[in-house]
């Protein structure tokens, strides 16, 4: 249960969320410095003791980066490629990888991918597949399963693992028609069976089908990249908010498993912490930008930066679960957020959550114009707000107790 014992007024959304360098953290209803809060002036279920963080426990676990793994190795064995006229395919010749250690098999998938105008690649060896495809990036794999060395379950399955091949269609072509073969090949990750000896017609049907759905998926995937590049140039405009979305990506992701929100909703979150503010690319800069704070006529501009954010992201389907983070994250509890002026629970829940580490974020990083709040600190000067009418109290309840039990891991 939250007990509120002072007056605290202040407005943590206009004046961190937002990135506006005032004298001090207040509004004009309040001359008072929440970096003055006493922890004792709060309680919640759990003692006052476990708000004393030490040092060495302010560095978050989750904020650590993670190390990218970087591949050296080189092929060894020469790359075979065959290539013929186009035939109706509307942009470059799609680029078909075989791989099969027989070279008959090999040969006949060749021959008849190159006569219906694919690009064709061919590899003897798993091993040789895995380093022709990080190489070359084909389109579509054809991938024989029994093997010497790697077999094709382990080939799709790191093709399907890494990020920059995860996309590449595989086709597994085999003699084994049992059920536990292709229930496994279905766990790595393969997108088609074909048995051997294959028919011509079900081979070209089923590539040709795989080979759209590919760049289709690609198509989606590189306009995705591009609201993501949008929103990091918004961020970089203003010098004040540092990594930010990086944190909220990485907070999200740890909070969102401490709630037990579906896989689909904790990637929203994630989504959320680079696009959330991606309409503020609308923003003028003089109102963006701006020393000193704002004017009530630069408020009713810099609100719009919410609705300018859903119309951007809108077109696209897989966005859908992010827009209402991008909407209503500055709603509030009580019906005085913008823009729509929801209360309580007709504000979506995914928006309360990630409002909740957006507010704790700015308030734990240090401004040019602000020193960072300790995360008691920061809880204190949330939990103040949600007795104010403004946070969900279950909801900051549940974030005051998530923040306190990883200060003591």
């Amino acid at each position: 249960m939250i007990k509120r014992s002072s007056k605290y007024t202040d407005s943590t959304e206009q004046n961190v969320s937002e990135s506006r360098p005032p004298n001090q953290i207040s509004d004009n209803s309040s001359d008072h410095n929440p970096g003055l809060q006493k922890v004792e002036d709060y309680s919640l279920d759990v003692s006052k003791e476990n708000f004393m963080i030490t040092e060495s426990q302010k560095t978050h676990s989750w904020l650590k980066p993670s190390l990218n793994s970087a591949y050296g190795s080189l092929i060894s064995n020469p790359i075979q490629t065959t290539s013929f006229p186009v035939k109706s395919f509307d942009s470059d010749p799609p680029k078909v990888l075989v791989v099969d250690d027989h070279t008959a098999s090999r040969m006949t998938a060749v021959a008849l991918l190159s006569l219906e105008g694919y690009t064709v690649i061919e590899a003897e060896s798993g091993q040789t597949a895995v380093q022709i495809v990080k190489q070359q990036q084909p389109d579509l794999i054809l991938l024989d399963v029994m093997m010497p060395g790697m077999d094709g379950f382990e080939v799709c399955q790191l093709i399907k693992q890494d990020e920059d091949t995860r996309l590449i269609p595989v086709i597994f072509i085999t003699a084994l028609n049992d059920r536990r073969s292709r229930i496994q090949g279905i766990e790595v990750g393969a997108d088609d069976f074909l048995s051997k000896p294959f028919d011509r017609v079900e081979l070209v049907a089923r590539v040709k089908s795989l080979v759209r759905q590919k760049r289709l998926n690609e198509d989606l995937d590189h306009a995705e990249q591009a609201l993501f590049s949008i929103a990091r140039a918004v961020e970089s405009r203003d010098p004040n908010t540092g990594d930010h979305c990086e944190r909220l990506v990485k907070l999200g992701q740890v909070f969102g498993e401490y709630l037990n929100l579906p896989r689909c909703q904790i990637r929203d979150l994630g989504w959320g912490g680079y696009l959330h503010d991606i309409g503020k690319v609308g923003i003028p800069d003089a109102v963006l930008l701006k020393q000193g704070e704002l004017t009530p006529e630069d408020w009713v501009t810099m609100k719009q930066h919410v609705l300018i954010g859903e119309k951007i992201c809108q077109p696209l389907r897989s966005m859908q679960g992010v827009i209402p983070i991008i909407r209503h994250h500055h709603e509030r509890w009580d019906g005085s957020g913008y823009p729509d002026g929801l209360k309580e629970e007709e504000i979506p829940y995914i928006a309360q959550v990630f409002q909740v580490i957006d507010i704790y974020d700015a308030l734990t990083s240090e401004r040019p114009y602000k020193k960072a709040f300790t995360p008691e600190e920061a809880l204190c000067i949330m939990l103040d707000e949600t007795e104010s009418g403004w946070r969900n109290p279950k909801l900051m309840q549940q974030f005051a107790e998530f923040i306190l039990s990883c200060q003591c891991k």
